[in-house]
């Protein structure tokens, strides 16, 4: 899914969630919450923000199983992880929601599931790519583009996001060459919620900026939008990977502890 992005500054969603409303919403569906340890609940008091995603998912002969993993970033810089399982007990059956600290409390929930041994099973990554619906023409020995790419001045959008990234280890030169034959680009956010100026808005957000490459390549970088600033300012940085992206995050929430 893609969402709505600004070259200036973000719009808050209409109804955003913090990282506590994600984390309540958990614990009140959960079945199983009154187990997590009452130091696990402390520490995500101060998450800065969440990230959540589907991890697997299992469906056979009207039974079904997912597991969704959901991060928080915390103020010290660290990251916590909980493990959320959700899963029918008969066909068309209620959903049912359990929490677990780590995948090994969930692999031993899920194989208490009533689901045939034999029953295929796909994984899915963390962060999953987002389906190409209608990708730009590229040469046929070309892979498919994991993105659906807008056209539009692709170029430009690369020269304007490069130039106020505010980090001094941002893409260089040859980054910014090989965007200047970009011919459609995609903006999908990663992580948390627009940020809002001011210290009472400190927030982070991850965005990953994909370029369609006029020889089929594809290019992404990734835009790190915080407040996480002394005086509480707007700030963009921009990085070739997501690790440096996720590092930066980590980095700055760390400095504010």
């Amino acid at each position: 899914m893609s969402v709505p992005y600004e070259t200036t500054a973000y719009e808050p969603h209409p109804s955003p969630e913090s990282p506590e409303e994600h984390l309540a919403r958990l614990l009140g569906r959960a079945l199983n919450s009154f187990e997590l340890p009452d130091e696990t609940i402390r520490r995500l008091d101060c998450a800065l923000a969440y990230d959540g995603s589907l991890h697997s998912a299992h469906h056979s002969a009207g039974l079904h199983r997912e597991t969704y993993r959901h991060t928080w970033l915390l103020a010290d810089g660290s990251a916590l992880t909980l493990w959320e399982l959700v899963h029918n007990t008969a066909p068309g059956g209620e959903a049912h929601h359990e929490v677990y600290l780590d995948e090994e409390e969930l692999g031993t929930a899920t194989g208490r599931l009533p689901l045939p041994p034999d029953a295929p099973e796909f994984e899915l990554p963390v962060l999953m790519p987002f389906s190409a619906l209608s990708p730009l023409s590229a040469p046929s020995t070309a892979p498919e583009p994991r993105h659906a790419y807008a056209p539009g001045d692709a170029a430009d959008h690369a020269r304007r996001l490069l130039r106020r990234a505010e980090n001094a280890d941002r893409p260089g030169a040859e980054t910014a060459s090989r965007l200047e034959t970009a011919a459609g680009h995609q903006i999908t956010q990663a992580f948390g919620r627009p940020c809002r100026a001011g210290r009472a808005g400190l927030g982070f957000s991850l965005y990953e900026h994909a370029f369609l490459l006029r020889d089929g390549a594809e290019v992404s970088l990734w835009e790190v939008e915080h407040t996480a600033t002394p005086d509480g300012r707007h700030m963009c940085e921009v990085y070739a990977t997501e690790d440096a992206a996720r590092d930066a995050m980590e980095r700055r929430a760390a400095q504010l502890s």
